[in-house]
C-alpha cells in the first residue's frame, strides 16, 4: 500500500479504454463520451478485439499490443474472466495505472484449478508493479483536469470536495445530490472491491497532492486500520473531513467479521476511531451534505451554547427537543441582554428568556434587532433563527433582511426557513450570500451539533495533555512477560485469577486482598475475619467477557457472606462440585476468597481490554457489577490514551454523571478513573500477547479505587490501530560533562517541555531550525511537535533530570516519512548553552539507526547556508551537501538503504513515477 504511480491516475496524458465500443450497452463506450464531454485535452485510444478502426471517433486497436505506446491510465471494461490477462499485458508494456471497472459476483471462487479472479488480477499487478483501482468501481472524476473516466450519468463541476468511496452505485447518486445543492467535487472516485490501491492510499495522495479543503468518506470496511488511520490523522489536521459508514447493524455487515468481544456493536468502536481521527461521522446522505455546508461556512465556534430566536414558539420547541436530545446545550442569557429584550418587547412567550418567540406578526425588521441583541451575549456561541411564513414577514423578505444585516451579527448564524414553496426562495437567498440553511429546525440542530462535535474532535487531536500519572519499568513489563510466557507454555491461553491480580498490581492498579487456595482444608486456614465471598476460578469462567445474550449473569461460581472457616471449606466443596456437574470438561484452578467489599458506598464499574478483528486492542468502560446489564453503559476507545482522551471516554458514561451527582469529590473520583483507563493503555501497549483484560467489578468509593474480579486471556501479537509509544527505544548516555541523561521518544506529554526548551534558545538557532524568527510557540505548533504519529514520524529528545527532580530538555532531533518511506526529512536543534557536549551527533545518530531499521531509503534535509555547525555536523555524519540555488539553502543528504524495487529507484533518483 502507497501512493506508487497514483499521479498516473489523477493527471494522464494518454487513456487507453479497453473493451469499448458504440454500441449503446458498452460500458467502454460510455466512458469515451464522458472522456469527450468532460474535453479530456489529451489522447484517448479505445481497444477491442473485433478490430474496429475508430469509437466515437477515437483511434482503436484490437489488442493492447498495438498501442503506440504504453498509456498513462488503462479503464478495463471487458468481461471481469478477461481483466486478470489485460493487467498482466499492460504490466508487461510498462502501463502505471488500470482502472476497472467490470465486475461479477464469482470475483473469489477459484475455479478449473485457477486461482481466483481477484488473486489473478493482485498477482498480475504485483507482477509488474502497476496499480489497480477496481474491480466494480464507477471510476474517477477530477473535473479540474477534466477527466471523467467513469460510467456517471451527469458531468460535475469543478470544486474543492474530494469524495471517496467504496460503492460505485451510491457514488453516482452523490453525483446527482451534489448537483442538487450546487456542490463542485475537485475529485470524485469510488474504488468498488479495490484489490490493490486502497482508500488510505487515495487519502494520502490527495492530502499531499490535492488544494482539497474537504474529503467526505464513504466507508463499507477498512483492511488496514493502522495504515487508515495514519492517513485519516494526517489528513484531518490540514482540512476538513467528513465521514458515513454503511454496515452499522449487524443485519448491514457484510464483512463476516467476527463479533468483538465485550461490545455490543462494534460500530461503536468506528465512532471512537472516526472521533480520535478528528473526523465528523454523519449517518445518512443528506446529512453529509447538510454538515458539509455547515462546517465549511461557518467560523469556529467557542462553545456548544445555542439561542433560537423564531416567530413561533412551536416550532422553537422541536428545535430545543432535538438539541438537547442531541447533547447541546441552550444558552442563558446575560441579564444585559434580558432586559435589552423586555425593553424592546421581542418576546411574546417567555420575555427576555431563550428560546426568543418573536410572534407570528414579527417583521423582517424586529427579526433583526432581535438576533443582533442575542448575538452580541458573550454566553451565546451561535444563532439559530427559525422562520415560518406569514403574511406579515413572507420568508424571502426577511431572509433578505438577515442577508443584508449579516455584518450586526456577533456570532455564527444559522437558519430554517420552514416550508418547500414559499420558504424555497428564502433559502436561495441566504445560500446565495453563505449563510448555512435548512428545510427545517431539527436539521438545523444536526448541523450544529456537527460544529460541536468537530470542535471536540479536533481539540481532542490537538490537545497537548497534562504529564502521564504512571510509567512502566523494563522490569514489570520483563514479569509480566514471564507470566504470560510461562502459561503459554504450559498450553493455556488465559491467566489465573491470582496471576492476573499480579499483573493489575505491577501497573498499580489496587486489588482488592485476596487469597488463594485450592482445598478445603486451605481455604479453612485462610479464611478472613468477617464477612467472605468465595469464587471458583476454572477453565471456563477465568476468560473476560463471558457474556453475550445475558451480560447481567455473570455472578455464577460465586458464594458471598461466608462467616466461618467451616463455611468457606463447606462453599469450596460445594462449588467443586458444581464445576464437576455442570462443567465436566473444565479444570478447577483455584478459589478466591476475599473480604466482602461493603460500607464504602462504592460505586460499581466495569474496564478492561478487549480485541477488534479490525482496529485491534480496545480500551472499555462503564458502569459495572454482577447484576446490572454492563453493556447498556459501556464506552471504548482506541489506545494509546493519554489523561485527556481518557476523560473524554469517562465524561461519555453513566458514570460520571453519577459520579457528578453523589461524589463528595468529583474531580478526584474523575481522575482516579482517567488514571486507570491510562494505566490499562499502557499495559495494552506493552503486552502485545494480552488479547483481553476485564475488571468487573472495579469499585469506586471515597478511599480508593479497587479490581475486585477479573479475568485475562491471551493470543497472538496485536497489531494496533495507531502505534503506540516506543518504550523499547529509549536509552541512557553520559554527556562529556557528566550528565546522565535519557535519549527517549518524544510524547504528546512533553509540550511544556518543549515550551520550556523555545525560551531558551537563541533568536539565531530558532532561526536555523525554522528559517524565520518564531518567539512564541501556539497550541497547535506545539500539538504538531509533541502528539506525532510513530507510523510516519519520530522524534528523539535529550532529557536531564535535574537536582530538584524537575526535567529539562536539552535537544530534540526529528524525521518525517512520506507515505511510502522513501525519504524523510531531518531537523534538529540543541540547546545554545550546550553546545560541544556531543547531543547532536547523539540524537542524528539514533534517528539514523532507527531510519535504517524500518527501511527509509535516504535522508535529507535543508540547512541555512550560515548554519556553520550544522553543515560540520553533517560533514561529521556522511551527509553529502550541495548548494541549492533556487532556494539559496544547502541541502543534505544521506542514503540509508539500497531500493529493493525499480519503482523505489524511480522515485528515489526523482524521475517521474
Amino acid at each position: 500500500m502507497s501512493t506508487r504511480f497514483l499521479r498516473h491516475f489523477f493527471e494522464p496524458r494518454t487513456i487507453a479504454v479497453i473493451g469499448a465500443s458504440e454500441k449503446s450497452s458498452s460500458l467502454g463506450g460510455l466512458v469515451i463520451r464522458n472522456l469527450q464531454e468532460a474535453g479530456f485535452p489529451g489522447t484517448i485510444w479505445a481497444v477491442n478485439p473485433k478490430g474496429y478502426e475508430s469509437v466515437f471517433g477515437q483511434p482503436a486497436f484490437s489488442r493492447i499490443g498495438q498501442l503506440p505506446e504504453a498509456p498513462d491510465l488503462a479503464v478495463i471494461c471487458s468481461p471481469v474472466a478477461t481483466v486478470p490477462g489485460r493487467i498482466a499485458r499492460l504490466g508487461s508494456i510498462g502501463g502505471r495505472a488500470a482502472l476497472v471497472l467490470s465486475g461479477g459476483s464469482h470475483l473469489d471462487e477459484a475455479r478449473d484449478g485457477k486461482a481466483s479472479i481477484r488473486q489473478r488480477m493482485l498477482d498480475a499487478a504485483r507482477q509488474s508493479g502497476i496499480r489497480v483501482l477496481g474491480p466494480e468501481c464507477m471510476g474517477l472524476i477530477v473535473p479540474g483536469r477534466k477527466l471523467n473516466a467513469s460510467y456517471a450519468n451527469r458531468p460535475i463541476k469543478a470544486g474543492k470536495v474530494a469524495y471517496l468511496g467504496q460503492s460505485g452505485m451510491l457514488g453516482t447518486a452523490m453525483i446527482d445530490w451534489a448537483a442538487g445543492r450546487g456542490v463542485g467535487f475537485s475529485h470524485l472516485i469510488t474504488l468498488g472491491d479495490s484489490v490493490d490501491v486502497m482508500l488510505p492510499d487515495l487519502l494520502d495522495y490527495i492530502n499531499q497532492f490535492s488544494p482539497t479543503q474537504a474529503i467526505l468518506l464513504h466507508l463499507e470496511k477498512i483492511f488496514d486500520a493502522q495504515h487508515f488511520m495514519t492517513a485519516l490523522r494526517d489528513a484531518s489536521r490540514n482540512r476538513l473531513v467528513l465521514a458515513i459508514k454503511s454496515g452499522r447493524t449487524p443485519q448491514s455487515d457484510l464483512t463476516g467479521l467476527p463479533p468483538t468481544p465485550g461490545v455490543a456493536n462494534r460500530d461503536q468502536i468506528f465512532d471512537a476511531a472516526f472521533s480520535r481521527a478528528g473526523v465528523v461521522r454523519v449517518h445518512d446522505s443528506d446529512e453529509l451534505f447538510d454538515a458539509l455546508m455547515t462546517l465549511s461556512l461557518m467560523k469556529p465556534l467557542r462553545g456548544d451554547r445555542l439561542a433560537i430566536v423564531s416567530n413561533g414558539l412551536g416550532p422553537a420547541m422541536l428545535a430545543i427537543d432535538k438539541l438537547i436530545h442531541a447533547g447541546g446545550k441552550l444558552a442563558e442569557f446575560t441579564e444585559e441582554t434580558r432586559r435589552a429584550l423586555r425593553q424592546g418587547d421581542f418576546d411574546m412567550s417567555k420575555p427576555g428568556e431563550n428560546p426568543v418567540d418573536l410572534g407570528g406578526n414579527a417583521t423582517p425588521e424586529k427579526f433583526v434587532d432581535a438576533i443582533e441583541i442575542v448575538a452580541a451575549d458573550p454566553g451565546v456561541d451561535a444563532v439559530l433563527v427559525v422562520h415560518a411564513p406569514t403574511r406579515m414577514a413572507p420568508s424571502k423578505t426577511t431572509a433578505q433582511a438577515v442577508v443584508a444585516n449579516r455584518k450586526r451579527f456577533r456570532r455564527n448564524l444559522l437558519t430554517s426557513f420552514m416550508g418547500l414553496e414559499e420558504a424555497l426562495s428564502a433559502r436561495h437567498e441566504c445560500s446565495l450570500a453563505a449563510i448555512p440553511t435548512y428545510v427545517s429546525p431539527e436539521k438545523a440542530i444536526n448541523a450544529f451539533m456537527h460544529m460541536v462535535d468537530y470542535q471536540r474532535v479536533q481539540a481532542l487531536l490537538q490537545e497537548t495533555p497534562p504529564s502521564l500519572p504512571f510509567t512502566t519499568t523494563p522490569a514489570i513489563r520483563a514479569r509480566c512477560r514471564t507470566l504470560i510466557k510461562e502459561a503459554k507454555a504450559e498450553g493455556r491461553e488465559s491467566l489465573s485469577h491470582s496471576e492476573t491480580a499480579q499483573v493489575l498490581e505491577a501497573y498499580g492498579i489496587p486489588v482488592a486482598e485476596s487469597r488463594y487456595v485450592t482445598t478445603p482444608a486451605e481455604g479453612a486456614a485462610a479464611a478472613f475475619d468477617g464477612a467472605m465471598a468465595l469464587k471458583v476460578v476454572h477453565e471456563g469462567n477465568c476468560r473476560p467477557f463471558r457474556y453475550r445474550k445475558h451480560p447481567h449473569r455473570v455472578s455464577a461460581g460465586l458464594m458471598q457472606d461466608l462467616r466461618s472457616p467451616e463455611q468457606v471449606a463447606e462453599g469450596i466443596a460445594l462449588l467443586g462440585e458444581q464445576v464437576n456437574e455442570k462443567y465436566p470438561a473444565f479444570k478447577v484452578r483455584e478459589y478466591c476468597l476475599q473480604p466482602m467489599q461493603r460500607g464504602k458506598h462504592s460505586l460499581q464499574t466495569c474496564a478492561g481490554i478487549t480485541r477488534d478483528p479490525v482496529f485491534g486492542p480496545v480500551i472499555v468502560f462503564g458502569i459495572g457489577g454482577y447484576k446490572v446489564n454492563i453493556l447498556a453503559d459501556r464506552q471504548v476507545a482506541l489506545p494509546p490514551l493519554n489523561m485527556t482522551l481518557a476523560e473524554d471516554m469517562v465524561g461519555r458514561t453513566h458514570v460520571a454523571r453519577l459520579i457528578h451527582e453523589h461524589s463528595g469529590d468529583p474531580d478526584r473520583d474523575i481522575e482516579r478513573l482517567c488514571q486507570l483507563l491510562v494505566k490499562l493503555s499502557q499495559m495494552a501497549s506493552d503486552l502485545l500477547e494480552l488479547r483481553g483484560i476485564e475488571i468487573n467489578p472495579l469499585l469506586l468509593n471515597r478511599d480508593d479505587i479497587v479490581a475486585v474480579d477479573f479475568a485475562m486471556d491471551l493470543g497472538t501479537p496485536a497489531r494496533f490501530a495507531i502505534m503506540p509509544y516506543p518504550e523499547e527505544l529509549r536509552e541512557w548516555v553520559t554527556l562529556k560533562n557528566g550528565w546522565e541523561v535519557e535519549v527517549r521518544p518524544i510524547r504528546a506529554e512533553d509540550a511544556p517541555l518543549i515550551t520550556n526548551f523555545h525560551h531558551q534558545l537563541s533568536e539565531e538557532s530558532i532561526r536555523f531550525r525554522y528559517f524565520h524568527n518564531k518567539s512564541d510557540l501556539t497550541q497547535r505548533d506545539l500539538s504538531m511537535l509533541s502528539h506525532i504519529n510513530y507510523d510516519r514520524q519520530m522524534a528523539f529528545i535529550a532529557e536531564h533530570l535535574r537536582d530538584d527532580g524537575s526535567k529539562e530538555m536539552l535537544g530534540v532531533a526529528r524525521v518525517w516519512n512520506d507515505p511510502d518511506n522513501i525519504r524523510t526529512e531531518f531537523s534538529v536543534i540543541i540547546r545554545d548553552d550546550l553546545t560541544g557536549l556531543g547531543i547532536g551527533s547523539l540524537l542524528m545518530n539514533k534517528l539514523i539507526d532507527y531510519c535504517r531499521s524500518v527501511g527509509t531509503l535516504e535522508m535529507i534535509g535543508k540547512i541555512m547556508v550560515d548554519n556553520h555547525p550544522m553543515r560540520s555536523l553533517m560533514k561529521h555524519l556522511g551527509f553529502k551537501q550541495r548548494y541549492n540555488m533556487e532556494e539559496q539553502v544547502v541541502d543534505a543528504v544521506l542514503r540509508l538503504n539500497e531500493p529493493e524495487s525499480e519503482w523505489q529507484r524511480h522515485r528515489l533518483e526523482s524521475l517521474p513515477d
